[in-house]
């Protein structure tokens, strides 16, 4: 289990979980409606410390106030570097972390060495992006939900992404993000929501992602959130941003989803070897 780190940040202080290691450390960001709870698998395979926030809304950091915004959250990530030593490091991020971890490269770049982007971080096309938001409802739904422990593991293990990996690590996530019980899941729908638009449509990743940036790696699920074809970005757009950036390095990690590209083993080799090459070479070739 991870040692509890909390960093101040404004409006209070933002829980961290904090696996240790030896090396340089690493910044884990979890997605929209996650915790830090997603990167057991990761600090796992690596060596190196592994610190991982429960982004503002979300977690143990859910009692901080709003408005979040990915600018938000990229100015308390990089709180979190600072209180942890410092020094330029490899940011890991899934889903909307990614979207973070892009928007504070660009805006710390002396804190970021490199990037690995995680079924996320990418541009979505218009009508990617209109699904995208289509599919918060659901979600909403899901926060506004109150749950026995027994329930919302089940809502987990039943879900089809975990059908084939329903682990320890994958009911620890699932009870981590119950504080109390019966009640409702820890992020704050309002939040989620206000995020998910700044995502698709607010200007700070938009700009961002049009910087320069530090070397940085692309994990492309080739399934979505149910277990489904074609994933979160599809082959075509994909091989678009090929072509766009010539210095994106991008990885098809085979027999994974969205989720379980974090949470599986298979999907935490992945990305620790992206670490350790960014690590080593400081490139993402």
């Amino acid at each position: 289990m991870p040692d509890p780190l909390d960093v101040p940040v404004a409006g209070g202080t933002l829980r961290v979980a904090a696996w240790a290691g030896t090396g340089g450390p690493v910044l884990a960001i979890h997605g929209i409606t996650s915790t830090s709870r997603s990167w057991p698998f990761l600090a796992a395979a690596l060596d190196n410390p592994v610190f991982a926030p429960d982004l503002r809304g979300r977690g143990r950091s859910n009692q901080l106030p709003g408005p979040a915004g990915l600018a938000q959250h990229a100015e308390d990530c990089a709180a979190v570097i600072a209180a942890t030593g410092g020094v330029p490091l490899v940011v890991v991020g899934h889903s909307m972390g990614a979207f973070v971890a892009t928007v504070l490269a660009v805006r710390r770049p002396d804190l970021v060495r490199g990037l690995v982007l995680v079924d996320g971080g990418l541009p979505f096309p218009a009508a990617d992006a209109a699904a995208t938001v289509a599919g918060l409802q659901p979600i909403k739904q899901r926060l506004e939900t109150t749950y026995t422990r027994e329930s919302y593991r089940d809502w987990f293990r039943n879900h089809p992404a975990f059908a084939r990996d329903w682990t320890p690590e994958a009911e620890e996530y699932a009870d981590y993000d119950l504080p109390e019980e019966p009640g409702r899941p820890s992020a704050d729908p309002e939040m989620v929501e206000a995020d998910q638009w700044d995502l698709v449509d607010g200007a700070a990743f938009a700009e961002a992602v049009e910087k320069p940036m530090p070397p940085r790696v692309f994990l492309h699920a080739s399934r979505g959130f149910a277990d489904d074809p074609p994933g979160l970005y599809p082959q075509p757009t994909v091989d678009e941003y090929a072509v766009r950036w010539p210095d994106l390095g991008i990885r098809h990690v085979p027999d994974v989803n969205h989720y379980t590209l974090v949470l599986s083993r298979r999907g935490a080799d992945a990305m620790a070897q992206a670490v350790r090459d960014l690590s080593a070479h400081g490139s993402s070739a």
